[in-house]
């Protein structure tokens, strides 16, 4: 089974219609399992609030919501070894690692280019950019 781990900014593209939209939502459709940390909702419901729209929950319908029962802290040390991201991005990854027994198996999904570069290193196949040329 193909699984992916979901970043908020590929969600909040499908969203709100951003470019390739339909081609990233297509691709997801493709993974038998998404994964997210609940921090998407809250990053999520915050843009929809900036924009002055309803939120809707249909862009997270299916999503599995990881939630750690310890702090990340080794995952947080690791992904920093790997690179610099912000406190939510860093996040995110973290999540990921948390998750994955093996990132080489998960795809992580993201539209923020260093995010995609870091979870790359540490050995996750990525869904990001250019990636979403068909």
């Amino acid at each position: 089974m193909s699984v992916a781990y979901v970043d908020t900014s590929a969600v909040a593209a499908i969203a709100f219609g951003e470019p390739n939209a339909t081609v990233l939502a297509h691709r997801l459709r493709g993974f038998g399992r998404l994964h997210s940390s609940n921090l998407l909702e809250a990053e999520l419901r915050a843009a929809f609030s900036r924009e002055m729209v309803d939120f809707s929950a249909g862009p997270i319908a299916g999503i599995d919501w990881v939630l750690p029962d310890r702090p990340l802290t080794r995952e947080f040390e690791r992904v920093l070894t790997a690179g610099y991201l912000k406190g939510a991005d860093l996040w995110h990854v973290a999540t990921a690692l948390y998750v994955a027994t093996d990132p080489a198996q998960v795809t992580f999904v993201t539209l923020h280019g260093q995010q995609a570069s870091v979870a790359e290193t540490l050995g996750f196949k990525t869904l990001h950019g250019t990636k979403l040329q068909m």
